[in-house]
């Protein structure tokens, strides 16, 4: 086995573990690791593919714990929300941008690790649900960074560990999906990206039955402090690359593109809550 090869299994086994467990996040480490070693056109939907598989997975294994209102709600409102993205990256400065990201989910943590009385949304709320798929939408087709939104708004509902994991593999489903479509019809989808998916097909498969088991481990308040962590994280790394980055020249005349939701990570991403450059097909 080559070094290449090696470093993309242990990519994605660590990727798929933090997703599985926690349902978003992979995206901090899926796509930027994997451009280390691979070309960023086969990194991104390696990452995609991989993404479909965790989705699927879970879906099958925890459908009863899917919120499914929830999810489609997320979802819809997300596609309303890409054409605002879609502009953004082709006219706002990203390290703006970024930087109010980071601010709000680094807020939003803080608050929520250091005072004991909580937000909580009892039940979906229309504003709530819309406004967390929207932004969800704005972020994927402008950084490819779904994930934060949709845990802010897992957290906020209080959902169980196995709801909030399978919840947003219900929306991250359907969503990969239509990536790969896109990727294929443009002719992203390689030989070479088939051949490392199988490779890391076994590997993956083990990821995802052990972060199963290590999310059911978890008790609701730890969990949610986990995720909390986990989106401070991702607003002290958006802050770090925003500062050590040079900002991106807008042209009117680049074409736009989206990149497929990975969390969050996200946090984001994101995949999805990561640097994963614009995809060439509408994602939420």
């Amino acid at each position: 086995m080559d070094l290449t090869t090696l470093h993309v299994l242990l990519v994605i086994f660590l990727a798929t573990l933090i997703r599985s467990t926690f349902g978003f996040g992979e995206a901090l480490v899926a796509v930027p690791l994997l451009a280390l070693r691979l070309p960023i056109t086969t990194a991104t939907p390696l990452a995609v593919l991989v993404s479909v598989l965790v989705a699927s997975v879970v879906v099958a294994q925890d459908w009863r714990h899917v919120h499914f209102k929830s999810a489609a709600g997320l979802l819809l409102a997300a596609l309303a929300g890409i054409p605002l993205g879609l502009f953004i990256l082709r006219t706002v400065n990203n390290h703006l941008i970024k930087l109010l990201l980071a601010a709000t989910l680094a807020a939003f943590s803080l608050y929520s690790l250091t005072f004991k009385q909580k937000l909580h949304l009892r039940k979906d709320h229309p504003l709530g649900l819309g406004l967390a798929g929207f932004c969800s939408g704005i972020l994927g087709g402008a950084f490819g960074m779904n994930g934060p939104p949709l845990a802010v708004y897992g957290a906020l509902r209080r959902w169980s560990p196995q709801h909030f994991r399978a919840t947003l593999q219900g929306y991250f489903l359907p969503a990969s999906i239509l990536g790969l479509f896109g990727y294929a019809a443009v002719g992203l989808w390689s030989p070479d990206v088939t051949r490392y998916f199988l490779l890391c097909l076994p590997v993956a498969l083990f990821a995802i039955l052990l972060g199963r088991a290590f999310n059911r481990r978890l008790s609701g308040d730890t969990f949610l402090r986990y995720v909390y962590v986990g989106l401070l994280l991702i607003a002290t790394l958006l802050a770090l690359q925003t500062f050590s980055r040079p900002a991106a020249p807008v042209t009117q005349s680049s074409t736009p593109s989206t990149s497929p939701p990975q969390s969050s990570s996200s946090p984001a991403a994101s995949p999805h809550d990561s640097s994963t450059p614009p995809a060439p097909s509408p994602q939420p």
